[in-house]
Order: structure tokens, then sequence, then C-alpha cells
């Protein structure tokens, strides 16, 4: 995948320097962003990922190894030129609220614009061209305190597209929003990968919606190399549960979810699979753990069967086992 690469790190150590003592954060990394694709970067809270966005924009130098941007040193870049190429959307940024939509986003020709500041007729077709891409067209007139916080984000991801540069840097861009607003945010930063050719990265503690949206995963975890690959492959191998140290919680394959580990759950079902994952989890939510018989689930309309007895809601079967005293 090297010939795609946008950014490349090359054995990346970077740490900081505080009251003359190193402390080193990141080990020998090597990784790749790939232009036309989105990748989410994921790990627990303070594992390093911050820092390796800063070490990736330029903004702290590593310690040992390289971070290659168009195949050239980041380091060797001025900011000038570096604006040109990376754009950066932060989680919340200070953003003056009687300031419209259209002109945020006609803040990302900064970068372009002679020292008046003056947009020329190509920053206003580049600033027309990131309002069609968000589909905001429509917002652009109204004034950032007046809209949604979902439109405001996606105003933002605008002002980066009309920065125009190859790549796009995101940190926890859906933070704060609704499940729907944060699906959208997801599917238009793939979207926007794939149709302009962008090398997009998104900070995100996300998994459930980068799973169905990115393109590719970077695992990051104390101690341990970054793992980069398909999100279906890390699934699959097992690298996904690097996600979720100790013994308490594992990642379904069959499910596609993250799970609690219940070692001492003796109960069986038959019945349609998708109708079964519901059941056994409000039971064990409920304390429910040991069954002597098997619970028969059947659909359309849902019906379960245990013991003789029938039940039409798994709320009422939660309550009739709770009755028969058979949790722990």
């Amino acid at each position: 995948m090297m010939d795609k690469a946008t950014v490349i790190g090359k054995n990346l150590t970077v740490g900081y320097t505080k009251r003359k003592q190193k402390k080193e954060i990141l080990r020998d990394l090597s990784f790749a962003l790939n232009s036309g694709e989105m990748t989410c970067l994921l790990g627990p809270n303070g594992v390093g990922k911050s820092t390796l966005v800063k070490a990736i924009l330029g903004q702290i130098k590593p310690w040992s190894g390289s971070v290659f941007l168009n195949g050239k040193e980041i380091a060797s870049y001025t900011n000038e030129d570096l604006s040109k190429e990376l754009s950066v959307v932060l989680t919340e940024p200070f953003l003056p609220g009687n300031m419209t939509v259209g002109q945020l986003v006609a803040m990302g020709r900064i970068p372009h614009t002679s020292w008046t500041g003056k947009l020329s007729e190509a920053d206003l077709k580049a600033v027309e061209k990131a309002l069609v891409a968000t589909k905001i067209t429509y917002l652009k007139d109204e004034r950032l305190a007046e809209i949604s916080d979902g439109q405001r984000q996606k105003a933002m991801i605008a002002r980066a597209l009309a920065q125009d540069g190859k790549v796009m840097v995101l940190d926890e861009p859906t933070a704060h929003l609704d499940l729907v607003n944060r699906f959208e945010i997801m599917r238009l930063l793939h979207e926007i990968s794939r149709s302009q050719q962008k090398a997009i990265l998104v900070v995100t503690h996300d998994l459930e919606i980068a799973l169905e949206t990115a393109d590719r995963f970077w695992l990051l975890n104390c101690g341990s190399p970054l793992i980069s690959g398909l999100p279906e492959d890390l699934v699959i191998s097992g690298s996904i549960n690097q996600l979720l140290p100790g013994k308490q919680f594992h990642f379904s394959v069959d499910r596609g979810r993250i799970e609690s580990v219940e070692s001492d759950v003796k109960f069986d079902f038959s019945g349609p699979v998708e109708l079964v994952q519901w059941v056994r989890n409000a039971l064990l939510k409920a304390g429910v753990k040991n069954l002597k018989s098997t619970i028969e689930v059947c659909g359309n309309p849902l019906l379960m069967k245990y013991e003789g007895q029938n039940f039409e809601s798994v709320g009422e079967l939660v309550e009739g086992l709770k009755r028969r005293e058979v949790h722990l």
C-alpha cells in the first residue's frame, strides 16, 4: 500500500522532556496513511493518540525515526507549505457565534490568499465546492450560534475541505453528537475520502461506527506496536481485543459488538440467532445465569417457551425466570 501512502511513519519514537526528565510516549511505530481511504485511530485514553497526531502534523519533533508527507520529511516543510497540505478539525474549537457558516468555510482559504486576505474567484469556487461536498450550502448565511452541533461539525469539515490539502486529521469529530449525527458525519468523511482522494485520519473512541465506516484501523496500546489493517481482518484475527485490556470484556465476532465475559453462564437457546442474542442479553443484565432447560425462541410474532410456559415478550420472560428464583 506504500504506493498510495500520503503520510508514512518509519520507526517513530516520540516523547516529551519535562523538568529535565525524558518521558517516552511512543516507540518504534511505523504506519502509512493512504489517499482515498479513511483511517480510524483507536486506543485507550492516555495511550498516546494525541502525541502521534502531533507528530504527524509536525507539531512535535520525533526522538528518532521520521514522518514523510508526499515523500518529503514533514520537518522540512515550512508552516505555510504545511498548511496547504494538511487540515485539522479539533473536538471543541473556539468559534465566534456571530460568524456565518460561509465565513467559517472561507477561513480554509487563508493559506492560499495573498497578504490582503481577499478571496479570488478560485477561492470562492473552492468554498462553494466544500459547501456542496458537505451538503450544507443551504446553511451558508446562517450564524454558527443558530445551527445544531451536527451542522456546526459539518461546517468545520467544509472549512478543512476548502483548505484543499491532501490530508485531513480529525480529533473526535463525533464527540457530543447524537447517534444519527455520528453515523452521518462518519459516512460523510468516508465519502469525501473516496470522491476527493483525501487521506483522512479520524481519532475516535466510537468502535461501532468506526467498524461501519472506516477503510482501515490503527490500533494503539501501551507497550505494543501500532497494529494497522482492515477492520474486518482485525476482528476476525482477534487483534481488535487489544482495545479491551484485561479479561472482563471481549469483542464478539458473531454478534459484532463488545460483550462482557460471563464464564459462569449456563443456559441454552434454540431459535433464530438474531432473536436469541437479544434475549440472552436481557437475561444477563437481569442476573439470570443458570437454567436447567433450553429456552425456545420463536419469531413473528415473538414467543418464548421455557419448561411448558409461554412468554410473549422478553420482559415477561425475565420476570418469569426471576419468580422461579433461577437467578444468582
